[in-house]
């Protein structure tokens, strides 16, 4: 006898509702759905307006029947509309596109790549052993992987700058940034907060540090910041550019365990004159387990790196041990809030 997850042979006891179980168990199907429809560019067809399964497969090269199924799918999710045999975007389906401000296209590609569904792949041994799943599936650690596969790095740095651009709105707004002085971005990919820094306060400078490579594709080159920047490539745990007013640590320290943490930390720190501050941009969970967004992110880290998301006493400890001195922590309505510090 044949069964699905939702029916129960005769005798057999009815279990509590099994909605919610039923979304995490079908939860890859889904994620290998929205890749499907994000390889084969379906919602950059769609910017004009509906399309039918037919003339979608026509012009992405697929085929009509498991198409429309996927897309069935997924509108059941809200990201598609059907109406009269014809498929159009929602609000949320539009992020799918590539040419709209905040676009989610790359940390789609991201996020439902072999290298996350093989670390996913890995959750149960990481609970028993601690290590992260994709260390287990790769035999190296995420970021030395990165360095050994270009196009896997330039996915990712695709993907971090995707982020969208309400939350660098929502950091510069949230924290009362000087209006002069030199901003120092440890870490700072290719200088999507530092390029919204300069441009919204222009008594400021700006240095971008990070991975020679990152650096190297940087998104600082606009004329109106001409003379007002310039980049480093270089290893955060060893060194940082000395000079700096205010320093920042966007989404670093969330990739590392406490101990690279305060390498991280410590060298920020060997860096800093008297009267700099330090700004760690991160999400900051709740102390009494209160659900929150970043949970989700928590067990991406556990997965993939050896880092973890932190709750405000978490952070108090890091900067405590590594000659901080935890001020204020403002929140922004983004996943992230502003953790100012200074040394002592």
């Amino acid at each position: 006898m044949t069964f699905t997850p939702d029916d129960q042979p005769t005798g057999v006891p009815v279990p509590a509702p099994v909605g919610p179980l039923r979304d995490l168990m079908y939860g890859h199907i889904h994620a290998s759905a929205l890749r499907a429809v994000v390889e084969h560019g379906i919602a950059d067809l769609l910017a004009d307006g509906p399309r039918t399964a037919e003339e979608l497969a026509d012009r992405s090269g697929t085929r009509a029947d498991p198409l429309r199924r996927v897309l069935r799918l997924l509108a059941a999710r809200g990201l598609f509309h059907e109406e009269n045999g014809a498929f159009t975007l929602t609000d949320s389906g539009t992020a799918l596109r590539t040419d709209v401000p905040g676009s989610q296209h790359a940390p789609v590609l991201m996020f439902t790549d072999e290298m996350f569904r093989r670390a996913a792949a890995g959750i149960p041994g990481a609970v028993r052993t601690g290590e992260p799943g994709f260390d287990a599936a790769y035999g190296c650690s995420f970021f030395d992987h990165l360095a050994a596969v270009p196009d896997k790095s330039r996915l990712f740095d695709a993907a971090m700058t995707s982020r969208p651009g309400t939350v660098n709105a929502h950091i510069t707004d949230g924290y009362p940034f000087p209006d002069s002085g030199t901003v120092v971005d440890v870490g700072g990919g290719r200088g999507g907060l530092l390029r919204d820094l300069l441009t919204r306060f222009r008594g400021l400078t700006g240095v971008l540090y990070d991975r020679p490579g990152t650096v190297a594709e940087h998104l600082l080159d606009e004329p109106e910041l001409e003379g007002r920047w310039s980049t480093e490539g270089g290893d955060f745990f060893t060194a940082v550019p000395a000079g700096g007013d205010l320093y920042l640590l966007k989404n670093v320290l969330h990739d590392w365990s406490d101990e690279d943490c305060l390498r991280i930390l410590g060298a920020v720190r060997a860096a800093m004159t008297p009267g700099a501050r330090l700004l760690v941009i991160d999400a900051v969970l709740p102390d009494d387990g209160t659900p929150h967004p970043a949970l989700d992110l928590d067990i991406v880290m556990l997965m993939v790196l050896r880092g973890r998301e932190r709750t405000a006493a978490d952070f108090r400890t890091l900067l405590d041990s590594s000659g901080f001195r935890l001020n204020r922590i403002a929140e922004t309505p983004s996943l992230s809030s502003v953790i100012e510090a200074e040394a002592v």
